[in-house]
């Protein structure tokens, strides 16, 4: 089973209440079992709110408002959720596709907290979770050369 970010496939969960809809996401998911979550969404953030970044591993708002508890809340409903469900239909989770650059599902990169579209190394709140249970987590924007590494063929 593979965990998925809510906003790569159209939930209009994202900060600005929009969504980050990737068609490749999309495709590649069409046939395959998986699990669709939005760690800030499930621990009750509104979409939409204000942008959040992470500054030395807390998590803060564009209005200078702490919410790393919430994101931290977020993170673990989503693997609650997510190993819930690969229990129910009796599979492992093998996969997660998150929203790059997030302050909850990115990996490997994450804006850096100054809100000025800057990146640094670093994992989402989500993501480290993901990592620490030892879960494979790949971007959006990994999924292209995932699929060719790993030879997948529809």
């Amino acid at each position: 089973m593979i965990i998925v970010s809510g906003c790569l496939l159209g939930i209009p969960c994202k900060y600005d209440g929009g969504t980050n809809l990737s068609k490749t996401v999309k495709e590649f998911l069409a046939n395959r079992s998986y699990v669709m979550v939005c760690p800030e969404t499930m621990a009750g953030l509104t979409a939409p709110r204000p942008p959040a970044e992470i500054v030395d591993g807390k998590v803060f708002d564009r209005e200078g408002i702490e919410v790393t508890e919430a994101f931290f809340l977020g993170a673990q409903k989503a693997w609650d959720l997510a190993s819930e469900k690969a229990r129910e239909r009796n599979e492992e989770i093998t996969l997660a596709i998150l929203k790059a650059r997030s302050p909850s599902c990115g990996s490997g990169r994450i804006y850096d907290g100054t809100f000025a579209g800057v990146v640094t190394d670093g994992d989402g709140v989500f993501a480290a979770l993901l990592k620490e249970k030892g879960i494979r987590v790949i971007t959006e924007e990994e999924l292209e050369a995932y699929i060719e590494e790993e030879g997948i063929h529809d």
